[in-house]
C-alpha cells in the first residue's frame, strides 16, 4: 500500500506518531484512532520504575479519556515493529488495523 492509496486517517495517525517521536527524541512513535475519530499520539517512556512501548501509552491514553474501542494504530519505528504484547495491547480494543511504518514516514507493514 502506497502513501497515495493509504486512507488519509490511517496517513494522519502516522504523521502525529512520526511527530511525537521527533518532538521527543524518541525511539518510537504511535498513534491511534478512537470509534468516535479521537487520536492520541505518544512516545515510549523508559524510566527506571516504569517502561512502556510508544503503543502501550497510546492506547493507555485513548482508554483513560473513554475510547471503547480502536479504528486503526499507528507505530513509527527505526526496529523491526511492533512486539506481540503491543499487537495484543491494540487487540484488547478490537483494532484490526496495525500500521508500521519507518521515521521517514515510509509504510513499511499494514
Amino acid at each position: 500500500m502506497s502513501e497515495a492509496t493509504l486512507d488519509p486517517e490511517d496517513n494522519k495517525i502516522i504523521v502525529l506518531a512520526r511527530s511525537a517521536r521527533a518532538r521527543n527524541g524518541a525511539a518510537e512513535g504511535a498513534a491511534v484512532r478512537d470509534e468516535t475519530g479521537r487520536t492520541y499520539s505518544s512516545t515510549n517512556v523508559d524510566l527506571p520504575s516504569l517502561t512502556l512501548s510508544a503503543l502501550q501509552v497510546a492506547v493507555a491514553m485513548a482508554v483513560s479519556s473513554g475510547a471503547r474501542s480502536l479504528e486503526a494504530a499507528a507505530l513509527v519505528t527505526a526496529g523491526d515493529g511492533p512486539s506481540e504484547a503491543d499487537a495484543r495491547t491494540v487487540r484488547d480494543l478490537g483494532g484490526e488495523t496495525l500500521l508500521v511504518a519507518a521515521p521517514d514516514g515510509t509504510l513499511r507493514r499494514s
